[in-house]
C-alpha cells in the first residue's frame, strides 16, 4: 500500500548563502513504510555530496550556495512504486 497523500509535503525556504538549510518530508502512510529521497530540478540527488544529509524524510545542507537554489521534490517510494511531493523552492541569496 502506498497512499497519494504526503503528510507532510516541503515548504518553500529562503536562506543566505553559507546558512544552513532544511527541508521537511512527511511521506505518505504505506505498508511497507516508504523511504524518502530527493530530487532537485528533476534529478535524483545524490547523498555522496557531503553537505547533503537526508535523514527521517528531511534533506539538510549544511552551508547552502547559490548553485543548491532550485526546484526540489520529495520523493517517497516502497514496493507499491513512487509518489512524488508538491515542489518546494530553495531560493539563495
Amino acid at each position: 500500500v502506498l497512499r497519494d497523500d504526503f503528510r507532510q509535503p516541503p515548504g518553500d525556504v529562503v536562506v543566505a548563502a553559507g546558512e544552513p538549510a532544511v527541508l521537511e518530508c512527511v511521506p505518505p502512510r504505506g505498508h511497507p513504510e516508504p523511504t524518502v529521497s530527493w530530487k532537485k530540478n528533476g534529478a535524483r540527488l545524490s547523498d555522496k555530496d557531503e553537505r547533503v544529509t537526508i535523514r527521517g524524510g528531511k534533506l539538510m545542507m549544511a552551508t547552502t550556495r547559490k548553485s543548491d537554489a532550485g526546484i526540489y521534490v520529495c520523493v517517497a517510494t516502497n514496493m507499491v512504486g513512487e509518489r512524488d511531493s508538491e515542489p518546494a523552492e530553495l531560493v539563495v541569496f
